[in-house]
């Protein structure tokens, strides 16, 4: 039997632990320190599920939200990546900074999280930048108004990474005015663009 998600009060939060009481009945779910910090004891919350099932065990993953469960899965379909390497890198960034640093081919970021080398790190990158990225990579500001300088390469990254983080072309396009490519990695144009719209 697997579950979509469960809902109910939550009975325990440990280290990396939260147990959802469902009529009385207490579900062990392994997650994240990013779905730990929006539980609270005694409060009702809706945890999305990953089961695996194997042959001596039965293992549910629960988390906060169906954005941090559908990167925990993309995780797991890296070669050599098994869920509790998923969690440790889950677990040490939010589900915005994971995509962000796989777009950007942020290296540092992934081993960051404990237990994660940089061969593995690196397979990471490689294996999911394109699954993240889709076609937004293609996407163009022109057509909402804004045009960039064809330089294409880094610049077109950041656009990438910046829309798959729910920004729209026009806004992007906007806070990259200014930005030298040439000068700046991508994940210094991103941050560049992030500062520009969160500035008054």
């Amino acid at each position: 039997m697997l579950f979509y998600y469960l809902e109910g009060n939550i009975a325990l939060v440990d280290a990396n632990l939260a147990v959802v009481d469902c009529g009385g009945v207490g579900f062990e779910c392994a997650t994240t320190r990013y779905t730990l910090s929006q539980l609270k004891v005694g409060q009702r919350h809706r945890l999305y599920t990953y089961c695996s099932v194997r042959e001596d065990a039965f293992d549910v993953f629960g988390f906060a939200t169906r954005d941090e469960l559908r990167c925990f899965e993309m995780l797991l379909s890296v070669t050599g990546v098994g869920p509790k390497a998923a969690l440790a890198i889950l677990s040490s960034t939010t589900p915005d900074g994971f995509r962000l640093a796989v777009l950007t081919g942020d290296e540092k970021a992934l081993i960051a999280a404990p237990g994660i080398g940089k061969k593995i790190a690196q397979r990471i990158l490689l294996e999911l930048k394109d699954k993240i990225a889709g076609t937004q990579s293609e996407f163009t500001a022109s057509s909402e108004g804004i045009v960039l300088p064809q330089t294409g390469g880094k610049m077109d990254e950041a656009l990438a990474a910046l829309a798959a983080l729910g920004y729209s072309g026009a806004e992007s396009a906007q806070a990259l005015r200014g930005a030298d490519p040439e000068k700046l990695s991508v994940q210094e144009l991103v941050r560049y663009a992030l500062r520009a719209m969160v500035m008054p």
